[in-house]
């Protein structure tokens, strides 16, 4: 009985893998399916994650409308994105100029939108503009730029697009926000509180929008790691926080990212939050246990004060 366990075991591992595999295969086919001839506008389309959500969503037959802040990058996004795609399929992507950090543009842009499409269907707020640094040696001039490009523009642009919306009983907006939405880390303080923000405007504005059919959907990556971003060599346990923080080890793909919010669309799924278990897990030892959690992440920090440093 033993050995006959012992053999039945990894086939029926083998078969739910297997099984489990053809249900994404088939989920993602009908993801793809779910957003064709859809109005579908991205911002912060021309970053890493903009441009593979800009491609699943042009591939599956989607409207797309690139939002972005440099127009010679989104001309060879769009280039990118017709080279390879079926015409008879797809539709050619409309390019739009904005900066989400000048709010004050927003208006005309989303103007711009409604008079090209009469509608959005669906508004993918991708907005992530990062500073490194301790709280103290970030400026608040520097502070008020992160804010205005992850908080305000968003906000700003969800407003502008959200009455059409209402006014159709119809629509979704997907934040991708990040865990540092639920969780702060050590020199990421201006970062951390813009996605606080985002996570509380947007947990607002589900319960709000519910009544007139519009879904709200957040999806948070644990961190996106970069296309080719290799392991560095060096002490992993120099820092317990810095093992935990670090992107090569718990990111994930943006194109793993950009195909769960494609599922997540096509679900309307409330919330969904994609990574590896370990930085999971911190979000609820956050919430249980939240002494545990500030003495890990505070473990090993040094006294030395760190350079704010922006990344894009």
């Amino acid at each position: 009985m033993g050995a006959l366990a012992l053999l039945i075991l990894p086939l029926l591992v083998a078969g739910i893998a297997g099984i489990a595999y053809v249900y994404k295969r088939i989920m993602q086919l009908m993801s793809k399916s779910a957003v064709r001839n859809k109005v579908i506008v991205i911002t912060d389309a021309i970053s890493g994650l903009g441009k593979e959500c800009s491609r699943v969503f042009h591939n599956g037959g989607g409207r797309v409308v690139l939002c972005g802040n440099d127009l010679e990058k989104l001309e060879a996004l769009h280039q990118a994105l017709i080279d390879v795609a079926d015409p008879s399929c797809t539709f050619s992507p409309k390019l739009v100029l904005l900066d989400l950090s000048e709010t004050g543009n927003v208006p005309e842009v989303a103007k711009e939108i409604l008079e090209s499409y009469g509608c959005v269907d669906v508004l993918i707020n991708n907005s992530s503009l990062k500073v490194k640094g301790g709280a103290l040696n970030v400026t608040l001039e520097m502070d008020k730029k992160i804010m205005d490009a992850n908080y305000f523009g968003p906000v700003a642009l969800t407003k502008e697009l959200l009455p059409s919306m209402i006014s159709r009983h119809s629509g979704q907006i997907v934040l991708v926000n990040s865990i540092q939405g639920k969780l702060g880390l050590p020199f990421r303080a201006a970062y951390a509180a813009s996605k606080h923000a985002m996570q509380a405007f947007f947990d607002c504005l589900r319960a709000e929008v519910a009544e007139f059919g519009i879904t709200v959907s957040t999806v948070s990556p644990t961190f996106i790691r970069s296309y080719h971003q290799m392991p560095e060599v060096g002490n992993w346990e120099a820092s317990i926080w810095k093992f935990f923080f670090r992107k090569w080890a718990y990111g994930v793909h943006p194109v793993e990212v950009a195909e769960e919010v494609l599922y997540t669309v096509n679900r309307g799924s409330k919330e969904v939050m994609i990574g590896n278990p370990v930085p999971k897990a911190f979000v609820y030892l956050r919430t249980l246990c939240p002494e545990i959690f500030f003495a890990i992440v505070g473990a090993g920090i040094s006294s030395q004060p760190i350079a704010a440093e922006e990344e894009q």
